[in-house]
Parts: structure tokens; sequence; C-alpha cells
């Protein structure tokens, strides 16, 4: 046997040594596995065979042993399991209602334990929420209609001739689709599977092509139809009618605002964003020919909201011609089957099944906390701080940016909003610099738009922002994450000035509103 052989054969066993770390944390890990089974025994045990809240038990009990605890030290208890139960990967909807769950046992009693069906049943019987799934139905059987290629398309030919014209006339199919479909991760994902190639083959700066798929994608946030206003509108109590209208100019201002900024920054420098070649261009004929494609799904959208701002029809019956509506347009275009309408039906199904978890867990555990006193302790917590009105809106505006960094859109929605509500509600807003104030009725419906925006902040916020790992699943691999992070930050400027102008001059928000419903 030579020597390298033998050498080969003593290093091959240390080679496949584990590190003393991860021995030590395999058995911490088995250590801490035994010992929660354990507790469990027990517990089922006390459950079974003695009255849990009675005065024997067996071993050990664990019920109402937080009962004496006081609300703050409570809080720390709970947003920190919160915290690491999501650091450690589990998901969101399960946390949130095992916590709660897991806490009333804990803190409680028996009778506390209605908390659970009081919280869940009237959310199960409100009639708003039978929009969410009826609406990503009509988005996904637009989606397998070909529509968005076909509409990206029209746009791309209107609009290639300018400089940066392809990253314009992606944020305006965004603006379309966001009408279309209000749910962000398709919309990020199918305009960087369609545009991205597009622009990357033209040479486009990658900022710009990334950051306008990214920025533009994340308008069905705001744009009705979309499903976290109805969230909102939901658990606020707000008219979703009135959210939706006043939604609408703060969109569309945002959208404009990502067209400037590429199309100023294109002129300044044509190498970022080259036009199509002249002779690839088309005549002002043959665009206006284009435009009969565009005719079914435009229509379609405004049937849907017109519907639904002139009050004849509610969420959920605008939704149901919607989502029929957009049988109808992929029947017409040829691409309706019962394998189409199976693929739409699961997709509907598992997106509704993900958000109404989540609803119900985040729920009861928010509202336990409630019960306990915490919203009595985050109001008084935060009106303590001596700050002012704005002052305490700024700071709730940067805890959703942070926390849209870790958690889910809906987790948020159904974590934070409850205890922010009366908060906001608690305050008077008279303007900043002579401005005009927001009228007390109005508060509730300014603060959900804000909140909107600032949703739209998080799917963009490095360095878990949403949006930036959508874009990543379909980026060539030469598109480094860094660049990504770096395409962001501009467009995620851009919404902070909308938002900074939302709250400047609030009757972008209100003024639609009260122009429709008085």
């Amino acid at each position: 046997m030579s020597s390298s052989a033998a050498d080969t054969k003593i290093q091959h066993p240390l080679q496949h040594q584990r590190p003393l770390s991860g021995v030590l944390g395999t058995w911490l890990m088995i250590i801490a596995t035994l010992g929660l089974g354990f507790v469990v025994l027990i517990e089922m045990i006390n459950i079974l065979f003695y009255d849990p809240y009675g005065d024997e038990y067996f071993l050990f009990r664990l019920a109402g042993i937080l009962g004496n605890v006081d609300i703050g030290p409570l809080t720390y208890l709970m947003f920190g399991s919160l915290l690491v139960a999501l650091m450690m990967g589990l998901p969101l909807a399960f946390v949130t209602g095992g916590l709660g769950v897991v806490f009333i046992y804990l803190v409680g009693d028996a009778m506390m334990l209605n908390i659970i069906p009081g919280r869940i049943f009237p959310m199960m019987t409100n009639s708003d929420l039978a929009a969410i799934p009826l609406f990503i139905f009509m988005a996904s059987m637009l989606e397998r209609a070909g529509l968005i290629e076909e509409m990206f398309n029209v746009v791309y030919k209107w609009m290639g001739g300018l400089s940066g014209g392809l990253a314009t006339a992606t944020i305006i199919a965004s603006t379309i689709l966001a009408a279309m479909v209000g749910v962000i991760g398709a919309a990020v994902v199918t305009m960087g599977i369609i545009a991205l190639p597009a622009m990357l083959k033209r040479h486009y700066d990658h900022q710009i092509a990334l950051g306008s798929i990214m920025a533009g994608g994340t308008l069905g946030i705001l744009i009705p139809p979309s499903i976290l206003a109805i969230l909102y509108a939901v658990v606020a109590q707000q008219s979703v009618g009135e959210l939706y209208l006043g939604a609408v100019v703060p969109g569309l201002l945002l959208s404009g605002m990502y067209i400037a900024y590429v199309l100023i920054r294109t002129m300044l420098n044509p190498d970022l964003g080259p036009p199509v070649p002249v002779e690839e261009r088309i005549s002002f004929s043959e665009k206006l020919m284009l435009l009969k494609d565009l005719i079914a799904p435009i229509v379609l959208v405004m049937l849907v909201l017109g519907l639904l701002f002139g009050g004849v029809a509610t969420p959920v019956e605008a939704a149901g011609i919607g989502s029929f509506g957009a049988v109808l347009v992929a029947w017409k275009h040829g691409s309706f089957s019962v394998q189409a309408l199976r693929e739409a039906s699961v997709t509907t199904a598992k997106a509704s099944a993900m958000v109404l978890w989540i609803m119900f867990g985040a729920s009861v555990f928010v509202g336990f906390y409630i019960l306990q006193g915490g919203q009595a302790f985050i109001t008084e917590t935060i009106l303590g701080t001596g700050l002012s009105p704005y002052g305490i809106l700024f700071l709730l505006m940067v805890l959703l940016v942070i926390l849209g960094m870790f958690l889910d859109w809906v987790g948020i929605l159904l974590l934070a909003v409850p205890i922010f509500i009366p908060i906001v509600q608690a305050l008077e807003f008279e303007g900043l610099f002579g401005l005009p104030p927001v009228p007390g009725k109005d508060v509730v419906l300014w603060f959900g738009v804000l909140y909107l925006v600032n949703m739209q902040m998080s799917f963009l916020s490095p360095p878990f922002g949403y949006a930036l790992f959508y874009i990543r699943g379909v980026c060539p691999p030469e598109i480094s994450m860094g660049t990504i992070f770096r395409s962001s930050l501009v467009f995620l400027a851009l919404q902070a000035t909308g938002l900074m102008l939302c709250i400047l001059f609030p009757g972008l928000i209100t003024w639609l509103p009260n122009l429709v419903y008085g």
C-alpha cells in the first residue's frame, strides 16, 4: 500500500467527524424535545383525569401559572416567543394560533377559552371575506388566459421607441395588472418572467430593470381590488368601497412617480435604457390595431370597479361578476379548459386557506392580548412618549416597515392594526406646516391607505422584503442578490416620498371617497 493511500485511510475518518457544536446542538434539541413531550404528557394527564383549574393535580400543573404576571412582562413573553418561533421557520398561521391557545391556558381560566370561538366565528360569518377567494380566482383565470403577456406586448409596442420605454411599459402594464389581480407575488413573478428578459436583451441597467418590475408589481397592494384592503376594512370596520376609492389616487401617484423617475434617468443617460431600434418599431395605425387586445381585460376591470364604486354591487357581488367575467375572457381567448379551471381553483383554495388560517390564528393571539389589557398598555406606552401626533404616526410607520421585513403582510395586518387603530383614533392631526388637517371621521380611512403604502415599502425593504425574493426566483444567475437589494433602494425612496405626500396632503386620500359617498 502506498503512503498516499495510507494517508487517505488515516484522514478519512477525521474528514467525517462532526464539529463539537453540531453534536451539542443535536443533543440539546433531543433533550428539549423530550422535555417538552414530558410536560405535554403531564398536562394531558391533568386535563383527562383532574380538573385543570382545581386544587388537585399530578406532579405539577401549568394551567394558570402566569395568571398574576403583569401586562408588561406578559407582552415581552408573548411577542418574544412569537419572534423565536418565527425565526425557527415555523409557519405564521399555526404559530400565532398555537401560542394564543398556549397563553390562554397558562394565564387564564376555563371561561377564557371561550375567546377562541368568540374570535373565529364572527370572521367566518363576515360576508366581505368571501370576496377574497373570488378575486384570487379572477386573477388566476386571467393569468391562465395569457392576458398578461398580451397586455405587456401592447404597452411594449407603444412605449418601446422611448428611452426607458421597456421599463415604462413594465410599470404601466403592472398598474393595469394590479387592477386585475390584487395579489403581489403573481404580479412580480409574472412580470419578471415576461419583461426582464426583454430588458436584459436591450442591455438595460439592471437596477432600473429590476426596480421597475418590483415596484410596479407591488402596486397590487394599493390599487383596487387589493385583497389586503379588504382585510383592513374587515379588521378596522371600514367600508371596503371607501378604502378602495381612497387608494386610487395614491396608487396612480406612485405609478406616475416610478414612470417619471425611469424616463428622467434614461433621458439624461440613454445607455441606462436604450430604445427599441427603429426597424423594430411599428406604425401608429398598427399600434391602434393592437389596442383590441386590451379591450376585454379593461372592460372587465372597469365593470367590476364601476359596480363597486357606484354602490351597485357589494364587494362580494363585484368579485363574483369579475370571476365569471374572467372565465368568459379565458374562453374568448381559447385558453379555457377543465384543466385550467382545476388549476385556478386549486390555486384559489391554497391562497384562501393560507389567508384564513393566518386570520384565525392571529385574531386569537391578538384578541387574548387585548383582553389582558395589552391595548391599553401599548396605547399608554406610545402616547406617554411625549411625541406629537405626527411623531407617533411616524413611529407607527417605522414599526410597520420593520415588521414587514420579517412577517407576512396578512400577519402584520392582524397583529398590528387592531392595536394601532385605537391609538390613531385618540390623536388629532391638525396638519403640518399650515396644510389641511385630517377630519376625525376620515382618520381610520386615511390611516388605512397610509398602511397600504407602508406595506408596499415592506415588500421592497432589504434584507427580507418579499418582492426581493420573488424576483430572485426568475433572475438569471449572473444578477446577484446585492444588485437586487440596490435596485430596490431608489424605488423605496420614491415610495417613502409618496407616503410623505399622503401625510402632508390627506386630500389625496380622502377627496375621492368624500366626493362619491359624501
